[in-house]
């Protein structure tokens, strides 16, 4: 298997920044770099979401793992090949499969990793999600397309059960991308794309979807989305004969990897400082952690793929894994927030489609 590479996980390194708790004190000025910055809590107590509560759960988001083929200098799941023994087991899978079968409003499966192909039992369970009538999400890396010959027939099989893919990639050239994901990414996640549109994703008519998604490859803020959805189109199809439906602008959030990356080139304190200074009110009502449920590997549940990152569970304490799970208290709970928030909420806002408004 292709392994793209550049370092070792926070975790394998025995980094402080693998500690989440860590993290948080970074995040509250509490450790390494001496620059606090506004509760954003009081930023959305002063707009009048205080307290900040979800709309219903519609998406549930599963990480089925931080095993990937790829060890990307911005990753807030901090996911990497030496990743090998955080994989979701079919037992909780199945679990996953019970609460969706008794929540029909909850219907979008939003499948990501590491690489969730990675997972042993993916393909089983997009089947059965698939089956019953729900609409699957596939966050797939790409490269792990062409890494094994054991993947090679992966697009096949997603177009057969209609399953959405969503992309990374962070940008139309070499040198760009991989610098962010590793040597050797941008040329592997061109044929993985190529061979996504051989069996139709991304042609018209056909009803694969295939969305990319853009991260910025330092301590700024994407540009605006339509006109980066124009330029790569543009470059992708005179290039290499590739096309897809839409981009997604996701900002970087200050939380592992990509922390770590603003605290070694001493950006830290001027990125947050850019991100409390976009802070658009007119996303909050758009954001991600309103209408989802984000699972980790382990069965815990948060608000979001983030806020599992930094392990901070959901506000009801007796429904915090799926073993537990209360669908009338998930529903209607209060979202818990920090200051990793401003990450979703600066400029056009950020979340796992994309832009949320216009700045």
């Amino acid at each position: 298997m292709a392994i793209h590479q550049k370092s070792k996980s926070l975790a394998a390194r025995g980094s402080e920044l693998s500690d989440t708790f860590f993290q948080l004190e970074v995040l509250n000025g509490k450790q390494v770099v001496d620059a606090k910055f506004p509760a954003f809590a009081s930023k959305l107590k002063n707009l009048g979401f205080s307290p900040f509560k979800t709309t219903g759960i519609e998406i549930m988001q599963i990480n089925l793992g931080k095993l990937c083929n790829q060890t990307c200098t911005h990753c807030h799941v901090d996911a990497g090949p030496d990743r090998k023994d955080e994989v979701m087991s079919k037992e909780l899978l199945e679990k996953c499969l019970e609460i969706l079968a008794a929540n029909p409003g909850i219907q979008t499966v939003d499948l990501t990793g590491g690489a969730p192909e990675m997972n042993p039992h993916f393909r089983w369970f997009v089947e059965e999600v698939t089956r019953l009538g729900r609409k699957v999400i596939d966050r797939c890396n790409l490269t792990i397309v062409v890494a094994n010959k054991k993947y090679h027939d992966l697009p096949d099989f997603l177009a057969h059960h209609r399953v959405n893919v969503v992309s990374s990639l962070p940008y139309f050239n070499k040198s760009r991308t991989d610098k962010q994901r590793g040597d050797g990414v941008f040329e592997d996640s061109i044929k993985a794309l190529q061979m996504l549109n051989a069996v139709g994703y991304g042609k018209e008519g056909t009803g694969l979807q295939l969305d990319l998604v853009y991260n910025p490859s330092g301590a700024f803020l994407p540009a605006n989305q339509m006109t980066l959805e124009m330029e790569f189109k543009r470059q992708l199809e005179v290039n290499y004969n590739v096309v897809f439906n839409h981009l997604f602008t996701i900002t970087n959030l200050p939380i592992s990897r990509f922390l770590e990356h603003l605290l070694q080139t001493g950006e830290y304190a001027g990125y947050m400082e850019k991100l409390v200074d976009a802070f658009n009110p007119a996303t909050v009502s758009g954001l991600m952690c309103r209408n989802t449920i984000s699972v980790s590997w382990e069965g815990y549940l948060y608000d979001c793929d983030f806020n599992q990152m930094l392990e901070l569970p959901v506000a009801p304490a007796h429904a915090r894994h799926l073993n537990d799970f209360d669908a009338s208290a998930l529903n209607d709970r209060t979202v818990v927030l920090n200051q990793h928030c401003y990450g979703c909420t600066a400029g056009s806002g950020s979340g796992c489609t994309g832009a949320i408004a216009e700045e």
